[in-house]
């Protein structure tokens, strides 16, 4: 049994800073540095000089993403595992003026994130270079500044050689940037690590470790001062020491507060208390932020499960890539708030982030959300899965890389687990051209082994003590978190099991295996890391639905259809897969079993197995890439939420006399009873086997309608009518008020219905749009995998019925108004208020 795990604490420290009513002067800034960049795509080296002329550059907000904003093409180097969209090289430089008055102060630039290949200098002064397109990092501008004069930050962003990633990833500045200002002594990046080693009832021990910078000469005494606040701004607990910091050297101070009755972080009710973190030279505040905290307490065991405050569950999770459909890699709050809304609603508790280091905003948002994180490093180590992947870095970037990932996301509540990787090759053993040398072993290792070791066993020593070298260094960082992998070889003697380095043994796949897991793994607690990858497109449905469609037939053997479509009746997987219905049942079944992060959540941009070109997206979300449910989205409701589900598909319209068969999903009821023009088709129930009804009916026109009882009382009704020729549009806005902040979103679905008001299952009409006030559209889709329409444009088809069109504010207050047109129907309008 994994050791117990305690606590944990929310966001990125220095998340938030305010002056300390001490002292007249601000002692830290974290400035939003992301406005009034100039962009242009194409290699000018020099652009990193400062006097070189941008004026003709295109002018911009990060984060940005160059490649949504391209068209598809089959000829893009990033092949449709990429999204066959644009890479390339690009440029950005902005031009600010620091302040004369903070010329005693040190100044960072931290970026959140840059695919990939970034280098940035400071009027012309190369700052330095970082290759994972996924890490945060940051340079100190301090030694390069003019005070009170201008200065130029120029970045050279590239992503040309591609496939870098197995995904869609992305172009450019495409996370969040910042400038953080601080005093000569003030606390380090990443420098709070927040702890709960005790947690009960009565009381709940909050340990609290910070790290002192002293960036002058002469030695100086520092109070650091630590107080705790509850949800309603009440201090619970404080604590103050005094330190001595050397001049040019730094010191770390480890606290304990005590908190009586502590409120816990859970699923219903992610309860975040805020650490205040101050530093006190004599009177003077020199430094402030704050971190939000979540205390609980969590256990992996090998027979029992996941537990979370002593009360055992599953975790009902999902994978998710980082896209945002058609907005892309840059990230956007409320985008990824909308998509966890969604998952939420469906009776989703995990995320899984897949499969590198996600933006800060997504864990900020499951910690406030309440959702079970396994945060993940790698998808790959020094074996390469595309042609210029991360693996052409992981020698010389692997332990810089780790290192950051963690410092930066262990005060987390929401998270869970660290994964260390992600079907990397080293799970097995090939006498190739890239097995190491002892030399080399030793040089990626920094282990003393003897060569007769090496020589004995060869490759598995090497995979090995990589695995326990990763695993080492995440324990060091955070001993208090179980390390994991998701692993594609369920045989024992995978190298990463056989390390003894993972704390909870993670199988991607494999269903037929997972009975084993006691036996093989004795002690060792279990999760399926990634599970199903069940196929579907959106609103097409191929029958009879009791036949199974394995596609492709084996993973290495092209596969064609010309419908391009995957069935919707949940009876279509990957030959490596399974039924969403499958994997639930045994989950179900079997109390050792953690739970399961589905693959996927949302469908993304890349990889549309089994297809190759012209699908450009993928197949396997329970939600498509507009944020529309797939069907399998209420199984998963009905059986993950206490919620009330009655959901009959597919739509009622067919050719008359076709067979049809009519699923559907419920819960909290005993049967259901299907009606054709008032017709019974016969009363039906779900069983432990089968987590559906189906009924096989003749179509003719009119309404087919499902009623469900409990206890012989109706408890639900549900009815699907034919639908006439399209009519009307109608706009159904996700948000129809919005704050005046330049970045918050309204998603608004549009619908193409009939006279009467029913929705066309199979309309695809082209819609135009036109806003006017002070917004723009950020974006639009149908969640079409085949579709060569642009993400950024003024129109789109509708795709089995419906659109989405993406409305952005421009940072003023007032009144939005949003048009939908399509020829030869009553065009729509919305209004939405910015505030």
């Amino acid at each position: 049994m994994v050791n117990r795990l305690v606590l944990f604490v929310s966001g990125i420290c220095c998340m938030f800073f305010m002056a300390c009513g001490t002292s007249p002067d601000v002692p830290r800034e974290r400035i939003d540095f992301t406005e009034g960049w100039r962009f242009r795509l194409g290699d000018t080296p020099e652009a990193a000089d400062a006097d070189f002329v941008d004026e003709e550059w295109r002018m911009l907000n990060l984060p940005h993403d160059w490649a949504i904003e391209g068209d598809f093409s089959k000829d893009n180097p990033s092949g449709t595992g990429g999204g066959a969209l644009p890479g390339g090289i690009g440029w950005y430089r902005k031009t600010f003026v620091p302040e004369k008055s903070d010329v005693d102060k040190k100044i960072r630039i931290v970026f959140d994130g840059v695919h990939m290949n970034s280098d940035v200098y400071l009027n012309g002064v190369l700052l330095g270079h970082r290759p994972y397109g996924y890490i945060t990092f940051g340079y100190d501008l301090t030694p390069h500044l003019k005070w009170g004069e201008k200065n130029v930050l120029a970045v050279r962003v590239d992503n040309s050689e591609q496939p870098n990633s197995r995904w869609y990833s992305g172009c450019g500045i495409y996370r969040n940037v910042w400038l953080v200002k601080t005093a000569s002594v003030h606390v380090g990046e990443w420098g709070t690590y927040v702890t709960t080693p005790v947690v009960n009832e009565s009381e709940a021990v909050v340990n609290v470790q910070t790290i002192v910078f002293n960036e002058t000469d002469a030695s100086t005494q520092i109070t650091v001062c630590s107080s705790l606040f509850d949800a309603e701004n009440k201090c619970v607990a404080k604590a103050d020491t005094l330190c001595t910091v050397g001049g040019g050297t730094d010191t770390i101070t480890v606290q304990q507060l005590k908190v009586a009755s502590p409120q816990l972080w859970g699923i219903e009710e992610p309860y975040l208390y805020t650490l205040v973190t101050e530093l006190f030279d004599g009177d003077r505040c020199v430094d402030r932020y704050e971190t939000p905290v979540g205390i609980r307490t969590f256990s992996f065991d090998a027979e029992k499960g996941f537990s979370l405050n002593g009360k055992p569950m599953k975790i009902n999770g999902v994978c998710m890539h980082h896209d945002l459909g058609c907005l892309g890699a840059a990230v956007n709050i409320r985008a990824i708030e909308r998509q966890l809304e969604i998952l939420k609603e469906m009776g989703c508790n995990g995320i899984r982030c897949s499969h590198n280091p996600p933006a800060p905003e997504l864990l900020d948002l499951c910690d406030r959300m309440g959702f079970i994180v396994m945060d993940e490093a790698f998808d790959m180590w020094r074996k390469k899965k595309t042609t210029h992947d991360y693996s052409r870095y992981f020698n010389e970037w692997h332990e810089r890389d780790l290192r950051d990932f963690i410092l930066r996301d262990r005060n987390h509540p929401s998270i869970f687990m660290w994964s260390i990787g992600n079907e990397v090759l080293e799970q097995w053993s090939h006498a190739d051209a890239d097995t190491l040398s002892l030399e080399e072993a030793n040089l990626i290792l920094n282990f003393g082994h003897s060569k007769d070791m090496l020589a004995k066993d060869g490759e598995m020593s090497v995979n090995s003590l990589l695995t326990k070298k990763l695993a080492d260094i995440v324990k060091q960082l955070d001993p208090t978190r179980p390390v994991t992998a998701g692993c594609n070889e369920p045989n024992p003697f995978n190298h990463l099991f056989r390390s003894e380095a993972l704390d909870i043994i993670g199988y991607n796949y494999h269903n037929v295996n997972v009975p084993d897991v006691p036996a093989n793994f004795p002690g060792k607690p279990f999760i399926i890391t990634e599970s199903n990858s069940a196929l579907a497109t959106r609103g097409y449905y191929r029958m009879p639905s009791d036949k199974v469609y394995i596609w492709p037939e084996r993973w290495d053997k092209p596969f064609a259809d010309s419908s391009y479509s995957c069935s919707s009746y949940d009876n279509c997987h990957v030959p490596w897969g399974n039924t969403h219905e499958e994997t639930i049942k045994l989950i179900r079944d079997n109390d050792f079993i953690s739970g399961q992060y589905l693959w996927t959540g949302f469908d993304y941009i890349g990889e549309p197995t089994p297809f190759g070109w012209p699908a450009r997206s993928s197949y396997f979300g329970v939600v498509d890439l507009a944020g529309f449910p797939k069907d399998a989205y209420y199984l998963y409701q009905s059986e993950w939420s206490d919620k009330q589900v009655l959901h009959l598909f597919p739509h009622w319209n067919w050719k008359e006399g076709q067979d049809v068969d009519m699923w559907c999903y419920y819960n909290n009821a005993d049967e259901v009873e299907l009606f054709v023009n008032g017709k019974s088709q016969g009363v039906r129930s779900k069983t432990p086997d089968c987590l559906h009804t189906v009924w096989r009916v003749r179509f003719e026109p009119g309404s087919v309608k499902v009623v469900a009882r409990k206890a012989g009382k109706i408890v639900g009704e549900k009815e699907l009518r034919t639908a006439g020729e399209p009519a009307r549009i109608r706009l159904t806005p996700d948000r129809s008020q919005l704050a005046a902040d330049g970045k918050d979103l309204s998603f608004i679905t549009v619908e193409i219905l009939d006279k009467d008001g029913n929705l066309c299952p199979n309309a695809d009409n082209l819609v135009n749009f036109n806003v006017k006030g002070d917004a723009f559209i950020a974006g639009v889709d149908n969640g079409n995998p085949i579709s060569m329409e642009r993400f950024k444009d003024t129109k789109r088809r509708a795709f089995y019925g419906k659109c989405l069109v993406v409305v952005q504010n421009k940072g003023k207050k007032g009144m939005v108004h949003l048009m939908a047109m399509s020829d030869g129907l009553q065009p729509a309008d919305v209004e939405i208020v910015i505030d």
